[in-house]
């Protein structure tokens, strides 16, 4: 699983240069100022877009952390040292076990299962990513959504324009 992690990390660290690159060429092509709204909007859906891969990629370096020490194998490795959080000695005083792990992609967390048949997240993953990702996600899909928009709205005006001279 660590490995599968590790790749997912990379791909995302890719699509986020990428993406970087496309909008930072985009706008530095046209000239922030002298460029068109969709141009612009094209660019900042393209660093958003980049914005929310980083931090995502950023969630799931605590995630490959989490599952590294989950699955290191040893003198004290039961339960996992990840799911060791406040209060897991008060639940395993009760009877409560940690008997799995698995990784939560969205939203992005580590979480831990007990033997009651449920589960807790173990808060490796700082609060502020889920909802960063989210909120940078959806600034770019609406300047993307916007940048076609006002790229349609443009070709619909030029006929007319071309009409009227």
């Amino acid at each position: 699983m660590l490995l599968l992690l590790l790749l997912f990390v990379v791909v995302v660290v890719i699509v986020a240069v990428g993406l970087c690159g496309y909008g930072g060429s985009t706008l530095s092509a046209h000239g922030i100022r002298r460029a068109s709204a969709p141009v612009r909007l094209r660019g900042l859906a393209a660093l958003a877009g980049a914005g929310a891969c980083a931090l995502y990629a950023w969630g799931l370096l605590a995630v490959c952390g989490a599952v590294l020490v989950a699955e290191d194998g040893g003198a004290d490795s039961s339960p996992p040292q990840s799911c060791r959080t406040q209060g897991w000695r008060e639940r395993h005083q009760q009877g409560i076990e940690i008997v799995d792990h698995r990784v939560s992609y969205v939203p992005l967390r580590f979480v831990c299962e007990t033997s009651d048949g449920g589960s807790y997240d173990t808060g490796d993953v700082p609060g502020y990513v889920n909802p960063a990702v989210v909120a940078l996600a959806l600034t770019a899909a609406g300047c993307a959504i916007g940048a076609g928009y006002a790229s349609e709205l443009r070709a619909r005006a030029e006929p007319r324009k071309g009409q009227a001279g």
